[in-house]
């Protein structure tokens, strides 16, 4: 079983910032794509942010240029920070990594997600 487990959601008012952060744990042989993803009020979940093992990233055309994915492979965790946020961000965030057990299992694991709340 791999596990993510996502910090640092909260309240913020618009214009202002916050930092995710997930990290995995768990049976780990190998990350490949790590994700964000979002559910807003009303909408269906939706894709934040990618990041390749590589560092390509993939960003939602309704936070380019604000947010910003990053991972450090050697801890295993990816960060997205958010900046000039809006009160449309809001919504739970969740963390999502495609995984590789150790007894060479693939999937995409998920955390519990993060509420993030922009106030005006």
């Amino acid at each position: 079983q791999v596990h993510l487990v996502e910090s640092g959601g909260g309240l913020v008012q618009a214009g202002g910032s916050l930092r995710l952060s997930c990290a995995a744990s768990g049976n780990i042989r190998s990350i490949s794509s790590m994700y964000w993803f979002r559910q807003t009020p009303g909408l269906r979940r939706e894709l934040a942010a990618s990041i390749s093992n590589e560092g390509s990233t993939n960003y939602g055309d309704s936070v380019k240029g604000r947010f910003t994915i990053s991972r450090d492979n050697a801890k295993n965790t990816v960060a997205l920070e958010m900046s000039s946020l809006k009160p449309e961000d809001t919504g739970v965030y969740y963390c999502a990594a495609d995984v590789v057990t150790t007894n060479l299992a693939r999937y995409t694991s998920w955390g519990q997600g993060a509420q993030v709340t922009v106030s005006l």
